[in-house]
């Protein structure tokens, strides 16, 4: 590159940074203002199953089983499963809600799917002989998927559903944990494995008044078909003579705005901060092409999947989307100045302008698209890829060019105040019948605020307490102090695209744990705490280039509304990747000696 190209693409990266750094100021809350409520209270109601009939009630269940597992989402299965075939018999699963599932439980609002593919993202396709009928399947398949595992596995005979944990507390004279519930329950497991994703508890905006509102109002996440008439797939008949507000433009509004659009009289979509939306490109599966996978197919796809997403080298893109379209794009962009002659002496660098590109290619599909061009502007991301969770979608900008749609760019200042009859927004009040909730869950409050109680380890020590600087795990598994304890989450476990992934790699290693426990008759196992010390010290090292580009972002909640200190980066994953994780966790097995795990 010669110098006056070189000085051009300097003057555009820092025009590019001003303006960065711009939007992300402008959504900075100088109050210091919370950017969320957490539903409890008067606000309490946005927590209630709407997919359960009322006043279910049974008998408290009083007993001792092998292993209890908090939470029935894909994570809850997956733990459950392994266990299973590592040969664990009783095991109970307790979920809040009406069936397993969990995220998939709760979103069905309409246009719920997931965004990740999903011959890699639905677990155990292989063991029970299932094909997704699309490369993008709709939340109830993944929801019927669900069932099945829990069908497959026996998990049914001992759940307890619409069931609460209130307190686990760890008995040191029987080396059992006691488990109570919000019905009464009192019983006891060896094994207690915690699984409560932080995609379960709904959260609503951090502005006055929505306990004001007389209209409908609900959360995506318990949505009210009852009003708005159709399912997930559409239909919503219930909304034709209804003026509507939507408020939040990530990852469900960008599914669930071109079904309001299609049906409400009116559409107002609230907007602090644009959504990253590239295209999808959804279809139905080529059931010959199914038909004629070997076995192990879905391995080898989940494994390529996670090579090309970590900038690793691979002969094919199997999954060839926008997930790996970034990586692979950042590859040839080296390759380009290599074969040209050029020295690569800053790979962040060849990163960074692999991103740009990407984002400006984002940029100018809106102005294909969208036809008005405040509306067009006002939709443009500005900020880098890695400050927001991709979304994809191919119906959301054309929804705009709807005349009963409306966009209401807050410009990153969210909604002033709800009021009897409606929002606030920029000084002007927007008159409303329904307003819906787009805005996601609680995500970086404590853990055991997340999960809704607290666990009592040896001595009376609460994990609460020993967390309360930030999480201390040995593979983000297990906690000294809290023996025969797993806890899977993201936190200080392996990064990656498709979770269900890592959740598949954490569930298998505490089968091998509990299988090993068991094999040389031990009653406990925790780590040391000199194990437990030097992976904190590993998760916190490996955050440090991040925690540098997540503090340049725009508030969300992957950068802690833009608090990147000590405590959230101990609370960070494991950011070397899916491939490093696995790698660590079959390492440590093939050491044959569980080192810096303590059996009692």
């Amino acid at each position: 590159m010669d110098d006056e190209a070189d000085s051009e693409v300097r003057a555009r990266r820092k025009a590019l940074d001003a303006k960065y750094r711009a939007e992300r100021d402008r959504r900075v809350r100088a109050d210091g203002a919370a950017q969320y409520l957490r539903p409890s209270g008067a606000y309490a109601r946005y927590l209630d199953d709407p997919y359960v009939e009322p006043g279910f009630t049974r008998a408290p269940v009083h007993d001792d089983v092998d292993a209890v597992i908090v939470g029935a989402g894909l994570g809850g299965l997956l733990a459950a499963a392994r266990l299973r075939q590592a040969g664990v018999k009783d095991i109970r699963i307790i979920e809040k809600a009406g069936d397993v599932g969990g995220t998939w439980y709760w979103n069905r609002y309409p246009g719920c799917a997931c965004d990740v593919e999903s011959y890699i993202y639905m677990p155990l396709l292989e063991e029970l002989a299932y094909t997704p009928t699309r490369k993008y399947a709709p939340a109830p398949e993944i929801a019927a998927h669900c069932k099945a595992i829990a069908r497959h596995f026996d998990l049914y005979d001992l759940a307890l559903f619409q069931t609460e944990v209130t307190d686990v507390t760890w008995r040191e004279d029987t080396a059992r944990w006691t488990i109570r519930t919000d019905r009464d329950d009192a019983f006891t497991a060896k094994y207690v494995v915690v699984v409560s994703s932080r995609l379960h508890r709904p959260q609503l905006p951090g502005a006055p008044g929505i306990e004001t509102f007389r209209g409908r109002s609900f959360h995506t996440s318990r949505w009210d078909y009852a009003y708005t008439g159709g399912d997930h797939t559409g239909g919503l008949t219930g909304l034709t003579d209804k003026r509507v507000g939507i408020v939040g433009t990530g990852a469900t509004a960008v599914q669930a705005v071109p079904h309001l659009g299609a049906w409400a009289k009116e559409l107002y979509v609230f907007q602090r901060t644009p959504a990253p939306v590239d295209v999808r490109n959804d279809r139905p599966t080529d059931m010959d092409w199914a038909r004629s996978l070997p076995s192990g197919w879905q391995k080898d796809r989940m494994a390529n999947f996670n090579l090309v997403t970590t900038g690793q080298k691979v002969d094919a893109d199997l999954i060839d989307d926008g997930w790996t379209d970034l990586v692979v794009n950042v590859r040839l962009a080296a390759q380009r100045r290599i074969e040209a002659g050029e020295m690569i002496d800053d790979p962040a660098a060849i990163v960074q302008l692999a991103d740009d590109a990407r984002m400006e290619r984002m940029r100018e599909r809106i102005d294909r698209v969208v036809q008005d061009r405040a509306t067009a502007e006002a939709l443009k991301p500005w900020y880098a890829q890695a400050c927001k969770r991709p979304c994809f979608h191919d119906e959301y900008f054309p929804t705009f060019n709807r005349p009963n749609v409306t966009l209401v760019d807050t410009r990153g200042k969210g909604l002033q105040r709800v009021t009897e009859t409606g929002v606030i927004a920029g000084d002007r009040e927007y008159p409303l019948d329904c307003l819906i909730f787009a805005t996601g869950f609680t995500y970086n409050d404590d853990y055991t605020d997340i999960i809704g109680f607290d666990i009592t380890g040896r001595g009376g020590l609460r994990l609460s307490e020993k967390w309360k600087d930030g999480a201390a795990t040995l593979h983000g598994l297990t906690s000294r102090g809290f023996p025969n304890c797993f806890i899977v989450s993201a936190t200080q476990a392996g990064h990656a695209v498709n979770f269900q992934y890592t959740l598949d790699l954490s569930s298998t290693h505490i089968a091998y744990i509990v299988s090993q426990a068991e094999a040389r008759q031990a009653r406990t196992l925790e780590p040391t705490a000199e194990a437990e010390a030097a992976w904190v010290d590993v998760v916190v090292a490996e955050t440090e280039l991040r925690s540098a580009v997540l503090a340049e972002c725009t508030p969300g909640y992957l950068n802690n509304e833009g608090k990147v200190d000590m405590r959230a980066r101990r609370n960070s994953q494991y950011f070397k990747g899916p491939v490093a994780f696995q790698k660590v966790l079959e390492d440590w097995r093939a050491e044959g000696t569980m080192p810096g795990m303590e059996l009692g």
